[in-house]
């Protein structure tokens, strides 16, 4: 028998303060608090989408190397969108692992949460709207991650990791 997917129901991080992480997801990305089970569980809502915020047993810190998902992906209509994403989230002190740049499929930039979950905003180019070769990002979503993670914690030039404003 084949399976049929038709995409993602739902994600799930294990974040260190759900109300933290709720407000990062609802109060600047625009997700809208579904319901919540008790106080470790929160699930928001963005259309027919679901985010699931749960409480880690063990705390995470945005420097570990025990990453708990890779990264995850919102879609954006157009590269202008994407580049207005990055300005928005910017003003808000949420930290930029990347300016927006074109990326195989479209324009791309990538941030971290309050918990160091790596989130990526980009755009689908229609087929033939693709940049030159020389002018797109061919790092891995990981290798991004691991570079923004050693420049944050190098000894010469440490800085702490952006939190979203409250």
């Amino acid at each position: 028998m084949k399976m049929n997917l038709t995409g993602i129901n739902q994600i799930t991080l294990r974040v260190n303060d759900v109300r933290l992480s709720e407000e990062f997801y609802a109060g600047i990305l625009g997700f809208r608090v579904d319901h919540r089970a008790g106080a470790n569980i929160s699930y928001l809502r963005l259309n027919t989408d679901m985010l699931v915020l749960v409480k880690a047993e063990t705390p995470g810190t945005a420097d570990a190397r025990d990453i708990r998902v890779d990264h995850f992906g919102f879609r954006l209509a157009t590269d202008t969108e994407v580049d207005q994403a990055a300005i928005y989230l910017d003003d808000r002190g949420v930290h930029l692992v990347t300016q927006p740049a074109h990326r195989r499929e479209g324009r791309a930039f990538f941030v971290m949460d309050p918990d160091g979950n790596l989130i990526e905003f980009y755009s689908m180019n229609a087929p033939g709207q693709i940049p030159p070769a020389d002018s797109i990002d061919t790092r891995t979503a990981s290798e991004i991650a691991t570079d923004s993670r050693r420049e944050h914690t190098s000894g010469d030039d440490v800085k702490k990791t952006r939190r979203s404003r409250k």
